[in-house]
Parts: structure tokens; C-alpha cells; sequence
């Protein structure tokens, strides 16, 4: 009886432990996928931003810079442009650097240019080239710059991003499955007799598997539960420490991830109920003392 006592114990303190250990996982999960979101959000930002300079000759006449102006409103590709005539660029060096380049040089050194954003999926090293190759040929225009290294160098940095965190995604559900899994089986070992004796009396494999399934879906809806709540209370600390936390992360980002922390929950603990009671259903009687 002491021993029985025991083993309930030892089995219900297994389940709490993994139940507590799954919300960390899953907690862990949702930074991740919150970061991600972030990092989504912060990599538009900077494609948005990306594009390439335009510098027009000094004699480009106000009908080929209207030219190109109307060229840029109605093409898809421009996120926005600004002009910017040679008297612009020279107040604009006056205001940073403080220095008067007219009393320097008695001229002024700047020439009139655009200055041109892609939207995001514009964004990449062979679509700006090509675009800048085109803008180039026209006889008005003296030179077009584009920031190829710094272009390519964000762009592998996006990618490295994605592909760190989607391996730290992958990692943290397997190790969610690996607990779960190692809990529900001892649950099932516990009671392997049990399932031998009411499949003596024709129970079904189905049968046999539910109430473990739906223990197990109750713990995995019991862990998003906790994960779920210690992310919003994470999420509402750092809103009110940093109100640009919500600009990078919108509502409906939210819900999206805290419903895939659900779903991912109650499926890694429905599915690791699932495979360790198939092993005892389908073990022999002999093969069960060992």
C-alpha cells in the first residue's frame, strides 16, 4: 500500500514538474516568436529605407527634374522620394557641420539630386541595380549611388537572423516534446498492468489512449495558460517602461503568437500521449517486468 502510495506520488509530482518545465519551454517559445515579430518589424523599417541617390547635372532643367518626379508617383516600386536642389544640400551641410562652404570655395559644390526609397520587396541588391542602371543612361543625370555593400550586408544579416531563430524555435519544441514525452510515458509504465488487463477484456487501442491524450491536452493547456500570462505580464512592463514596444509589436501580432502557443502546446502534449501509449498497447505481457 506504502509502495502504491509511493508511486501515485512519484508520478503526479512527474506530471507537475514537466507541466511546469513545458510553460517554460513555451515560454521561451513565445520570446522567440516575439522577437521575431520585432525583428519582421525592425527589417522593413530598413528595406523601406534602402534605396539609391539620383545626382542630376548642374544644367538639368525644371522639366526633366518634374520628369522624374512624376516617373517616381506612379511607379510601384518607390516607397518615397525627396529632391533636394544644390541650395538645399548646402544649407543642409551648413546646419550640420556649421562650415560656410561658399566663403571656403565661392561656389557651391553640391549638385541637385533624389533621393530614392524602395518598398520592402524592392529592397535587394539586383532589383536597385538594375533600377539605377536605368537612371543612369538618361543624359541629365550625373551619377547614381547606390549603397550596394551596405544593402547586401543587411541583407545577410536579415537572413542570419531568421535562421537563428527558427533553429532556436525548433530546438525549444523538441525539448518541449522530449519532456513531455519522458513524463507521459512514465505515467503509462505506471499503470502498464492496467492496460494489459483491459485489453484482456476488449478494450480498444482508442480506448485505451484517451484518457491519457486528454490528460495530457489538459497539462498542455494548463502550461500555455501560464506561458501566456507570464508574456503578457512581460509585454505590459516593458509598454510601460518603452511605449515603441507596441509600435514593434502590433495587437494583432499578439494574438497570432499567443494562440500558436497554445496550439503548440496542447498538440506536442496530445502527440507525445499518443506515441507513449502506443509502445505499452502494443507490449506483451512477458516484456512488461522488464
Amino acid at each position: 500500500m506504502e509502495k502504491k502510495k509511493h508511486q501515485v506520488i512519484s508520478v503526479f509530482s512527474a506530471q507537475i514538474t514537466s507541466t511546469i518545465s513545458v510553460a517554460l519551454v513555451l515560454l521561451l517559445l513565445g520570446i522567440v516568436a516575439f522577437m521575431a515579430v520585432a525583428a519582421n518589424s525592425v527589417t522593413q523599417s530598413i528595406r523601406e529605407n534602402m534605396g539609391f541617390d539620383v545626382i542630376l547635372r548642374e544644367d538639368a532643367s525644371v522639366e526633366q527634374v518634374n520628369a522624374l518626379k512624376q516617373i517616381w508617383t506612379n511607379e510601384d516600386y518607390v516607397s518615397n522620394f525627396k529632391f533636394f536642389s544644390a541650395q538645399d544640400a548646402l544649407n543642409k551641410w551648413e546646419e550640420e557641420t556649421g562650415e560656410d562652404l561658399i566663403e571656403l570655395l565661392g561656389v557651391n559644390p553640391f549638385s541637385p539630386e533624389f533621393e530614392v526609397k524602395l518598398k520592402n520587396e524592392y529592397a535587394h541588391i539586383d532589383s536597385i541595380s538594375s533600377l539605377a542602371q536605368k537612371f543612369a543612361a538618361m543624359d541629365f543625370v550625373a551619377e547614381v549611388k547606390v549603397h550596394s555593400q551596405v544593402v547586401e550586408s543587411i541583407n545577410r544579416n536579415i537572413s542570419s537572423i531568421a535562421l537563428i531563430l527558427f533553429i532556436v524555435a525548433a530546438a525549444l519544441i523538441l525539448i518541449s516534446f522530449v519532456l513531455i514525452n519522458n513524463t507521459v510515458r512514465l505515467t503509462v509504465y505506471s499503470r502498464r498492468f492496467i492496460i494489459h488487463t483491459i485489453k484482456l477484456v476488449g478494450a480498444t487501442a482508442g480506448f485505451i489512449r484517451r484518457p491519457f491524450i486528454i490528460n495530457n491536452v489538459i497539462h498542455g493547456i494548463v502550461a500555455s495558460v501560464v506561458a501566456i500570462a507570464i508574456l503578457g505580464a512581460l509585454l505590459y512592463y516593458l509598454n510601460s517602461l518603452d511605449s515603441s514596444v507596441l509600435q514593434a509589436i502590433s495587437f494583432n501580432a499578439i494574438i497570432v503568437v499567443f494562440a500558436a502557443i497554445m496550439v503548440v502546446g496542447v498538440l506536442i502534449c496530445a502527440l507525445a500521449a499518443l506515441l507513449a501509449t502506443n509502445k505499452y498497447i502494443r507490449i506483451d505481457y512477458d516484456d512488461m517486468f522488464k
